[in-house]
């Protein structure tokens, strides 16, 4: 197949976590011989920012681990989808692009009858502004691919497509993957983005708190860090390392004998059954995780995949318990990366994507032959 996908950055993931499953699964549609062109809009905020902080050199990371993945730059104005789009079997936009461009896809689809036209959403604005979400205009989209089932149900209930699948994030295993270092030097990670007062008290209670109450040697990295919430780090003697390269991701969890997973208030309660690409990929890395409460209503993973608690005391003796027992790090590390390998892959999802294909009509026959698949990467 031809496919075209639309995304707010292929380059940056600056306060871009959804820049792994995107990566991730174009990666792999080239591995498999379809031919694949990501367009991204010139000045994109995650990249901006990107360059900001760390020059040309914050690309460097991405260039390294996705040799065979490139962007095409565009300008909205000077963007000839005629052009762009001719001959494109699928095409996928991204929910980070402009409410213009999402317009201007689906008069190209009501035109083109051959093509395919999907929306992809991997954010909880569908219930935090859902206003927002409602005025892009997918009234010529053949559907959209949705990143839990509560949300495929909330689209089709509100009408905003005809049709809606659901889609979960998953592991680029070809980056993403245990990695054999010398023993960790450091007790506790914890991966993500500030955000907008969305979990603040959560971290304060499953990761600030426990960590100065045991005097563990943590490490936290993401971007968008207020100044207080700066402040409470150093308070709690938890170094702040900034933003970190997915890329360079796999390397860092092996450095910390454990991963907590906090998520966003809104997959805690009006999204149940999203976990979010952060617990992905430290299973995906051999990380032994604790994770704050949240639904797994769609049964993703399997009981011991990773340690779950409900409360900052019981994450705090979680923590004590399993620092203090290598062999039950190891159990749940192996569990985990075991569910991941079987069921959440990129491969796994394009599986998916094709079979959506051809619900709709279209030969997904790869236009060339495919990729001799990396050495250890999963199946």
């Amino acid at each position: 197949m031809r496919i075209a996908l639309f995304y707010h950055s292929l380059l940056s993931d600056w306060n871009h976590g959804n820049a792994h499953f995107l990566r991730g699964y174009a990666g792999e549609l080239l591995a498999r011989g379809h031919q694949v062109k990501v367009y991204e809009k010139e000045s994109n905020w995650s990249l901006d920012n990107l360059l900001r902080d760390h020059g040309p050199a914050g690309l460097e990371p991405f260039h390294d681990a996705y040799p065979t993945l490139r962007s095409t730059i565009y300008s909205p104005a000077a963007l000839d989808l005629d052009r762009a789009l001719d001959g494109v079997d699928l095409i996928i936009a991204h929910e980070w692009n402009d409410h213009d461009l999402i317009a201007r896809l689906g008069k190209y689809r009501a035109l083109h009858p051959r093509a395919r036209l999907l929306f992809h959403d991997t954010h909880h604005r569908a219930v935090s502004q859902p206003d927002e979400m409602a005025r892009y205009d997918l009234s010529h989209f053949d559907g959209a691919l949705v990143f839990g089932e509560v949300l495929r149900k909330m689209y089709l209930e509100r009408q905003w497509v005809r049709h809606a699948w659901t889609w979960h994030e998953a592991a680029d295993t070809r980056v993403f993957r245990p990695l054999v270092h010398p023993p960790p030097s450091a007790d506790v990670l914890w991966i993500g983005n500030w955000g907008d007062e969305e979990r603040t008290q959560e971290l304060e209670e499953f990761l600030i708190k426990p960590v100065k109450q045991l005097g563990l040697k943590a490490t936290v990295h993401g971007v968008r860090y207020p100044d207080t919430a700066l402040a409470a780090l150093k308070d709690a003697g938890i170094r702040y390392g900034g933003w970190l390269s997915n890329a360079a991701a796999p390397a860092v969890y092996a450095r910390h004998r454990i991963a907590i997973h906090v998520p966003r208030r809104y997959y805690t309660t009006l999204l149940p059954g999203i976990p979010t690409i952060r617990v992905f990929e430290a299973l995906a890395c051999g990380a032994p995780l604790v994770s704050a409460p949240w639904p797994d209503c769609e049964r993703l993973f399997t009981k011991g995949d990773y340690a779950s608690v409900t409360s900052g005391d019981e994450m705090a003796r979680t923590l004590r318990r399993l620092l203090d027992s290598s062999e039950e790090r190891h159990d749940i590390a192996a569990r985990g990366l075991k569910t991941v390998l079987a069921r959440h892959t990129c491969s796994h999802r394009v599986d998916e994507l094709m079979e959506v294909c051809r619900q709709l009509g279209l030969d997904t026959t790869p236009t060339f032959a495919p990729a001799r698949r990396e050495l250890g990467a999963a199946a």
